[in-house]
């Protein structure tokens, strides 16, 4: 039976987590409805955008530090 390596609570690859959450709060940076995105504007595209994002994002740091 192969042994698991030992977790400490730790990696890296949490900090992608922080970079979707950044994104998502920091309001201003998006707040403006020019460029729209077959006919969304940009603060509706800009937030869909990142529902995909993080969900790739969470399954990426899920991958890796499982």
């Amino acid at each position: 039976m192969p042994e698991k390596k030992k977790n400490n609570g730790w990696s890296w690859w949490y900090l992608l987590l922080l970079v979707q959450f950044v994104a998502a709060l920091w309001v201003p940076f998006y707040n403006v409805a020019e460029p729209s995105f077959i006919g969304l504007p940009f603060f509706y595209w800009y937030q869909l955008m990142w529902i995909v994002l993080g969900a790739a994002l969470t399954a990426i740091v899920y991958f890796a530090t499982e």
